[in-house]
């Protein structure tokens, strides 16, 4: 497989010159030193890659570097046993588009011990289609499951559900029988979110609504919450009891109020979600489920828009500004 000395990269610097970003050309002696030579085929578009578009996001460890905290694509170059050229591989997390160069690049160079080899059932773009918030909504499925989370519970009220964490979180547990409850403040929505498996849609104003007092009429056997903030803490007083909060983001905030009441008077469960680091046995087990009885064919056929690595700052935008539907990918070779 012949293999580029030269590539394109969306990367960003922040010198005495101040902050930019945007595409540049690299040499393959500027990777990092690292295990696997990987081409490129897609990567996708995160909160936190739209964080780390900005010299406030504070993700960025150190620049100047190249963006994109996920990859797909196949093995150019392997200086390990486990992976060979030709192998289709993905990575997501650890620190990839943070402290190691990532997946905004038509080359990239990871250590071994961080990909997956693509899981049957699954594409290259459909692996990115999914990317690190369709795993993390993959997590807090599975961690609502261990909790002994069943479909007879109730309602499983999801947060932020047109976004990436949510919509795949909707159709994963509509495809699991769950009925699921959609919070969004897109109205306009409400059609898509439904073909994605949602049984109702509500506002998120009326999903995190204030609540006189410490606990509230219970509503929710469980929650999916990529959003964070404020609201937590009028949701966690409307959980039923031993129902769980799955919490993995904070695009509402880093930061909520609430009592010790709902913890020890119904035995609500506040579990933390992290892709970062999830151990790698976990996560060849929850890629093979995406690929098998979990995934979530309504969203991977109608819920995903393309971008080109020209259009990537775009996309970013869009993240940043709260204006997702589905999933976004970029596309850095696309014959696959």
């Amino acid at each position: 497989m012949e293999t580029m000395s030269a590539f394109r990269a969306f990367r960003v610097h922040q010198d005495e010159g101040g902050f930019s970003a945007g595409i540049d050309v690299l040499q393959l002696s500027e990777l990092p030193d690292s295990d696997v030579d990987i081409e490129v085929y897609y990567s996708s578009v995160n909160y936190k890659d739209g964080l780390a578009s900005t010299p406030k996001g504070k993700v960025v460890t150190s620049y100047p570097r190249i963006l994109g905290i996920d990859l797909a694509g196949k093995v150019i170059a392997s200086r390990c046993r486990e992976f060979q050229p030709g192998d289709e591989v993905l990575c997501t997390g650890y620190g990839l588009g943070v402290s190691h160069d990532g997946g905004y690049a038509e080359i990239a160079r990871v250590p071994a011990d961080w990909l997956v080899k693509l899981p049957e059932g699954l594409s290259l773009r459909d692996s990115m289609a999914l990317g690190t918030a369709g795993f993390t909504a993959a997590l807090s499925v599975d961690r609502l499951l261990l909790n002994e989370l069943r479909p007879s519970d109730g309602p499983v009220l999801v947060r932020g559900a047109t976004g990436g964490v949510g919509s795949v979180a909707v159709n994963i547990l509509s495809r699991l029988g769950f009925e699921v409850v959609a919070a969004t403040g897109k109205p306009e929505a409400e059609a898509a979110l439904r073909s994605w498996g949602a049984a109702d849609v509500i506002s998120r104003e009326a999903a995190a609504e204030g609540i006189k007092g410490a606990l509230g009429r219970t509503r929710w056997a469980a929650v999916v919450d990529p959003v964070g903030g404020a609201g937590l803490g009028e949701i966690l007083k409307a959980v039923k009891y031993g129902g769980s909060v799955a919490l993995s983001g904070l695009t509402g905030g880093g930061a909520f109020e609430a009592s010790v009441f709902p913890f020890i008077l119904r035995g609500v469960n506040l579990l933390g979600i992290d892709s970062v680091y999830c151990p790698q046995a976990k996560r060849l087990e929850l890629w093979e489920r995406l690929g098998a009885d979990w995934r979530p064919d309504q969203v991977l056929q109608d819920g995903v828009k393309e971008y080109g690595l020209e259009q990537l700052e775009d996309a970013l935008s869009v993240v940043l500004d709260g204006k997702v539907l589905g999933r976004q990918v970029v596309a850095l070779k696309t014959s696959n």
